[in-house]
């Protein structure tokens, strides 16, 4: 484990540890490191296991039950259907890989945006709105044309797939779905 790395220790009575400032912190105060981009570790305090995906997954149930869910209920059912499916890894891949570029876009406006900031460093509400008026829209169209083009791109390895499959299942030596219709005409 890299050293700059915060360690944080869960203890059987549920309690969570900071070690570098040496004091007892809650959920919240995790969730404030995520907001930070504060890289951590969350490690069970007798096993040594590592604990950090559970604890971000209750931040996760926590704000789904706050008010303004993330994710729709068909949406959390597509995603628990990938578990144990052929396709789980590269789903998750996917997902991942999905979300570092709609961060990356979100970096992209948020420098254009600087723009439209006074001397303050507070944006200008009336230069804010008529950025946004635009963004909005466009990142939208953005955003459905790289769907569309996710789901080409499945498709497209879904037949490649397919296609390998034919290809080995031919070398085989058994008959040809469909074979025996031939055969007994």
């Amino acid at each position: 484990m890299a050293s700059n790395i915060r360690l944080i220790k869960k203890y059987p009575n549920r309690r969570l540890y900071d070690t570098r400032t040496s004091a007892y912190i809650t959920l919240a105060d995790v969730k404030q490191l995520v907001l930070e981009s504060e890289e951590f570790q969350v490690l069970d305090a007798k096993s040594g296991d590592d604990l950090t995906r559970s604890i971000l997954l209750q931040i996760i149930l926590e704000e789904e039950a706050g008010g303004a869910p993330l994710f729709t209920s068909p949406m959390l059912s597509q995603i628990i259907r990938f578990y144990g499916h052929a396709m789980q890894g590269m789903m998750g891949s996917y997902l991942e890989k999905t979300m570092q570029a709609f961060v990356e876009i979100q970096d992209r406006m948020q420098d254009q945006s600087k723009a439209f900031y006074d001397n303050k460093g507070l944006p200008s509400p009336e230069l804010w709105a008529q950025f946004m008026a635009v963004q909005t829209p466009m990142i939208q169209t953005m955003m459905g044309n790289y769907i569309e083009q996710s789901k080409n791109l499945f498709v497209q390895m879904q037949d490649q797939m397919q296609q390998q499959a034919r290809t080995v299942f031919q070398s085989f030596p058994f008959p040809a779905p469909g074979a025996d219709d031939e055969r007994r005409k």
